[in-house]
């Protein structure tokens, strides 16, 4: 029996989005893929409808690399409205308590240093984690509240940008699995007049170059034009996805061992462990691989390009 023939290119790559406002990451995700007319393709980690800025697309063998973007930091800009509380601790959701705001800038700053560092954050119901095999926000839509356990979080950089009563701005710069709209809705319950994101921008992920990302008008114009090398020509290569991992350069017999998924075994002098990319005799990126205390290379996530 033959196989399906593919509906797509085999093309490989991470193209940076600037998400527009009111599209899902997934939504945005399978325009992006049609465009490129790709047979796979992967966000790296959801943005909300109200969200803009920096979406990272993994299209093809990039694809396998997505989890490292997930686990990557990240960086917002975002603007908090003191006094009012909602469900979804955005804008999008019911405004379910409203205070008057009494805070005076030194006091923000002052609140401010509470929530930077390591902290235990309880995930919001209005989120894509998972209970029982659903997501949190389809028990939050029939009013059903779940037990959440607070999850280690790091907030590396929490800086004041500028107040004008009610609207408080903030750059962040934090760790995966940080809920912004949480980080603001916590800080609003400590300033006493509750809070709500009205605004929420992503800016950087990883160290991907801002300067990099194409907006969604931009990329369907380009399109347009049926010109699909210049539409190649704005993806970054694969290993961008693993730019931070120690590199391990491969000889001739060792390529072509992990080509064939075996294990390797060598001479450790620079005592690399862990997670290593491996770069083949001829510079070329082959994959991840896992070596530990036996000096052994584990091919892990291997490339077919």
């Amino acid at each position: 029996m033959s196989r399906p023939r593919k509906k797509g290119r085999d093309i490989h790559g991470v193209f940076l989005l600037d998400k527009p406002q009111g599209m899902s990451s997934n939504d945005i995700l399978q325009k992006v893929k049609r465009l490129y007319q790709a047979n796979k393709a992967g966000h790296t980690g959801a943005l909300d409808p109200l969200a803009t800025g920096m979406l990272p697309i993994c299209l093809g063998e990039a694809t396998k690399f997505s989890q490292f973007l997930l686990d990557a930091d990240k960086r917002y800009l975002v603007t908090a409205k003191l006094g009012e509380r909602t469900d979804t601790s955005d804008a999008e959701g019911q405004v379910v308590e409203t205070r008057e705001v009494r805070c005076e800038t030194h006091e923000i700053l002052t609140a401010l240093s509470h929530f930077r560092g390591d902290l235990m954050q309880v995930p919001t119901m209005f989120s894509a984690l998972k209970h029982n095999g659903k997501p949190l926000y389809e028990y939050a839509r029939q009013g059903i509240t779940v037990e959440r356990e607070a999850r280690p979080i790091t907030i590396f950089e929490l800086n004041f940008i500028s107040y004008e009563a009610p609207n408080l701005t903030l750059e962040v710069h934090c760790s995966k699995g940080t809920y912004i709209r949480t980080l603001v809705d916590d800080l609003g319950e400590h300033l006493g007049c509750g809070a709500h994101v009205t605004m929420l921008r992503r800016t950087a992920v990883a160290d991907y170059p801002t300067e990099k990302m194409m907006t969604w008008e931009q990329l369907q114009q380009l399109a347009e034009t049926q010109d699909l090398e210049a539409l190649d020509a704005h993806l970054l290569p694969v290993d961008t996805a693993v730019s931070k991992l120690p590199q391990l350069q491969l000889n001739a017999e060792q390529t072509k061992a992990v080509g064939f998924g075996q294990r390797v075994k060598f001479e450790n002098a620079e005592k690399i462990y862990g997670q290593v990319r491996l770069i083949s005799a001829e510079n070329c990126f082959l994959g991840v691989a896992e070596i530990h205390q036996d000096n052994v290379i584990r091919p892990s996530r291997m490339v077919n390009m």
